[in-house]
Parts: C-alpha cells; structure tokens; sequence
C-alpha cells in the first residue's frame, strides 16, 4: 500500500513537472544587453514611470556550473532589459553586482577560471564585458577572494575588489541602492 502511494506521487510530481514546462519562446533579446537577459513583452498592471531611477544591486555567492553563465549575472542583465524595453532610460538604471563565496570564480579570467574548471573559458566573460560597458559596477568580496586564492590579477578587466560583501551592500545601500532577492 505505501508503495502505490509513493509511485502515485511521483507520477504526479512527473506530470506537474510537464505541466509547469517553461515555455520561453516569447523571450527575446533585451534592447541593451544582447545574447543574454531575455524579455517578454507584457502587458503590466503595475505601470513603470519613465522617470524612474533604479538603483538595484544583485547578490551573488553561488558559482554556475563549467560552461554556464550564472544566473544572478543573466538577471542583471534582464533587469535593465525589460526596463529600458518599458520606456525606462538606460542612464536611471543602476546596477551593482557584489559577489563572494564560490561566486567568485565566474568574475576570473580564462587562465585562473580554466585551472579550477578542466580547461575551460569562463562563459560569464562576454556577459560581464557588456554589463560593465553599460555601466554595471561588478565588485568581488575582498575576504572571500582571498579566502579561495583569487588576487585583482586573477579578475576579468573591469571587476573591482572591495574589502567585504558586507562593506558594499553597506555602502551601496546608503547610497539608496536596494538588494533584490
């Protein structure tokens, strides 16, 4: 009896699984950042001022997998997307992105980032060379990268080191920024 109950659930985990299926063929690329980031158009009840000034930061401690690019960084790159899709001016959209822990190995060049993953380039790179051209500022937790062995050196051109995680949302948050979960 408890048997039939157990495969009874999973079968319906299975066929919820299906159901809930992403179907991602209305996302297309973002207006400012291409290749990553993709929008869907949507008719929004909660109207966007085309005044409005974002000042966002974005959390990252977890490292994607060899060859993937992380997702936090990918969702930085929505967020300015869809806004400026929305009408927002890019210049009102201000993005910080502070990463620690493991995080860390996805802001580090080919050389330092294919030693700790097989040989591999760091699929973050391109994204993080067209976050930064935007004017995202990229900050790596000083205390965690010194913690895995990751120098200014060893960073993409254009990440900064700050002496903390902690420091800089601090700081940025005293500065009006706010995290987003």
């Amino acid at each position: 009896m408890k048997l039939r109950i157990l495969v009874a659930g999973i079968a319906a985990m299975a066929l919820a699984a299906g159901a809930g299926a992403q179907d991602m063929s209305k996302f297309k690329d973002g207006p400012v950042i291409t290749g990553f980031g993709k929008t869907a158009p949507i008719e929004s009840d909660l109207p966007i001022p085309k005044k409005t000034v974002y000042k966002v930061m974005f959390d990252i401690s977890a490292a994607a997998k060899p060859g993937e690019v992380n997702r936090t960084l990918d969702s930085a790159a929505r967020f300015i997307n869809m806004h400026v899709a929305a009408g927002v001016p890019e210049k009102n959209i201000r993005v910080v992105v502070v990463v620690h822990g493991k995080g860390g190995d996805d802001l580090t060049n080919d050389t330092f980032y294919g030693a700790r993953n097989e040989g591999k380039a760091n699929a973050n790179a391109p994204l993080i060379a067209q976050l930064l051209a935007h004017g995202v500022q990229i900050y790596i937790c000083g205390q965690s990268a010194t913690a895995y062995g990751v120098s200014k050196g060893d960073l993409l051109p254009g990440v900064k080191m700050s002496l903390s995680a902690m420091s800089a949302f601090a700081l940025f948050g005293q500065q009006g920024y706010v995290l987003l979960p």
